[in-house]
């Protein structure tokens, strides 16, 4: 396993603000994050597979 992202990677990479990230945990919509202790981290590979499963847009 390599390393994990926290919240903050995670916008950087998708290229949205730090608390949409926030709001899609809220709102059960986001790629699956996995909570270690009081931190929230995210696997690389399943945020690549979560957005390689969004619908395309028209």
């Amino acid at each position: 396993m390599g390393k994990l992202w926290g919240p903050k990677e995670l916008a950087d990479f998708l290229n949205v603000p730090l608390q949409t990230v926030y709001q899609w945990r809220t709102k059960g919509y986001g790629p699956p994050g996995r909570r270690m202790g009081k931190h929230l981290r995210y696997l690389p590979a399943d945020v690549v597979r979560w957005v390689k499963d969004l619908p395309t847009g028209a």
